[in-house]
This record gives structure tokens, C-alpha cells and sequence, in this order.
């Protein structure tokens, strides 16, 4: 039998990275490849998007677990300020849920 992979959890990532709001298009660039580089290296994680901020950017993960988050933060340079699991995800829709 094979090895049971580990179920995916969603993480959001918090930076601090000053002035990164200012950055181009081709730094910002620059700055995805580094992280997937960092990314190749490390088994049980993926990066859905990240919303760049001012002086932070806040980046949506899924991993296993936080640990991987925390080696990709190792190998790619890109501070890992606050890690946080996310327990559920809604939206508009979800209102109907109540109605049920």
C-alpha cells in the first residue's frame, strides 16, 4: 500500500516587507519566482495568491502543516511574521446557509 498523503489545511501568511506596496510589476515578479523556486524545494505546499499592502502582503497557502510554511519563509527570504490556519471560508453565499 501506498504512503496516506496528509490533508491540505489553508494558511494565510502575513509579510513584513516594507515598501513592497511600491514595488513594479517585474519586481513583483522577480519576488514569485524566488518563492516558487523556494516552493520547488519544499514537498506539501502550495501558493494559491497573495494581496500585496503597503508594507506587508498577505499570502494564502495550502500546506499540511505550518512547518513547511515556516522552511519555504527559510529558503525563499520572505518573512513568515504570523501564520494563522484558517477554520472556514465564507462568503455573500453563505447566508443562504442560515435559511435552510
Amino acid at each position: 500500500m501506498g504512503k496516506v498523503q496528509a490533508m491540505m489545511k489553508r494558511f494565510v501568511i502575513e509579510r513584513d516587507l516594507p515598501g513592497v506596496g511600491g514595488m513594479s510589476e517585474s519586481e513583483l515578479g522577480g519576488a514569485a519566482r524566488t518563492s516558487n523556486e523556494a516552493l520547488a524545494k519544499v514537498a506539501g505546499v502550495q501558493w494559491e495568491h497573495s494581496y500585496v499592502a503597503a508594507d506587508k502582503t498577505f499570502c494564502i497557502y495550502l500546506a499540511e502543516n505550518e512547518g513547511q510554511i515556516r522552511r519555504h519563509a527559510e529558503l525563499s527570504g520572505f518573512p513568515a511574521t504570523r501564520i494563522t490556519e484558517v477554520a472556514s471560508v465564507i462568503d455573500p453565499t453563505t447566508e443562504r446557509c442560515s435559511l435552510a
